[in-house]
């Protein structure tokens, strides 16, 4: 296993987002109405969404870029501070129109009771200035994971896949929505059963999820499709063969995030020009380690290979 994962180098692209968490305990039910009340005692900001797959990457030794919008806002300043006290490169786009997309979680007794969620597309200037900064950045870079979270910043992702393409570059997907048709062209689309069941409708058999998974792939002309599946761990579907991994038993405690490791490890390692089944397998692991911890979380080189 390589001990150094220094050399890969990976372009984010996508929905960034700031994770709060407001940690309290839960003694009592509010008079008000029948709900919790958390008395708050700690709060933790995180980075999230494209941003999280970015700290993933950084986590595992990766040269990491991260291009996306936020806002010109206190929260903007937060995730631009994250991510330069990580030493990922930025390049993030402030969007004076909207605010910086923020996932708000309460959480009592390790449980999270709440999400607030703040929200709203980028703006169409800000969106052509991030395309022609993606063109500009391709050069630098060997694995492209474009993260969408369906929140707008990637509806330029099919010119951006076509660019990506023409420069020889791996381009790694994490699909949102009922239409995977602008993610022609990638190398990798990384669904779960739920993003893949509202593309391709349902299945009774593993056959028949081969077949539908295989022609969705073709259709697309993609390199490979990967398909997580929870506590059925991945399959891999390419031209040659179809891969089942199994899942590594292990307490979950919380899956948010777990996809963003997941396609950020396999982007370190493909970047390391591991065989693409020997990526998957670790891609897997790391996200057996990952839901065990609390939130949006990322996996180090020494967990993942001793």
């Amino acid at each position: 296993m390589p001990k150094s994962l220094n050399s890969a180098r990976i372009l984010v692209v996508g929905d960034v987002m700031l994770d709060r968490y407001w940690f309290g305990d839960v003694s009592r039910i509010s008079p008000e109405a029948p709900v919790p009340v958390v008395r708050v005692e700690r709060r933790e900001e995180r980075l999230g969404g494209a941003a999280n797959v970015a700290r993933n990457a950084v986590a595992l030794g990766a040269y990491t870029g991260l291009l996306g919008v936020v806002g010109k806002d206190e929260a903007g300043d937060a995730v631009q501070e994250l991510v330069t006290g990580l030493h990922i490169n930025s390049y993030l786009n402030r969007d004076t129109a909207i605010p910086t997309i923020i996932k708000l979680r309460v959480i009592g007794r390790q449980q999270q009771l709440l999400r607030i969620d703040f929200e709203d597309p980028p703006s169409e200037t800000v969106l052509r200035d991030k395309l022609s900064q993606f063109n500009a950045l391709l050069p630098e870079y060997d694995v492209i994971v474009l993260s969408d979270y369906a929140k707008g910043s990637l509806v330029n992702v099919a010119h951006m896949i076509t660019a990506a393409r023409a420069a020889g570059k791996r381009i790694l997907v994490d699909p949102k929505g009922d239409d995977f048709s602008r993610y022609k062209g990638a190398s990798i689309l990384t669904p779960n059963k739920s993003e893949l069941r509202h593309v391709v409708g349902s299945w009774k058999t593993e056959a028949e999820l081969t077949e539908k998974a295989q022609r969705l792939r073709c259709a697309l002309e993609l390199e490979a499709l990967l398909l997580t599946r929870s506590e059925e761990g991945m399959s891999l579907y390419t031209d040659d063969d179809v891969v089942h991994i199994p899942t590594i038993a292990r307490e979950v405690f919380d899956v948010s995030g777990a996809g963003d490791t997941v396609i950020a490890t396999l982007a370190a390692m493909l970047g390391n020009d591991m065989p693409l089944v020997d990526a998957v397998s670790i891609a897997n692991r790391a996200g057996g380690i990952v839901v065990g911890k609390l939130g949006t979380a990322t996996v180090t080189r020494e967990e993942l290979f001793g």
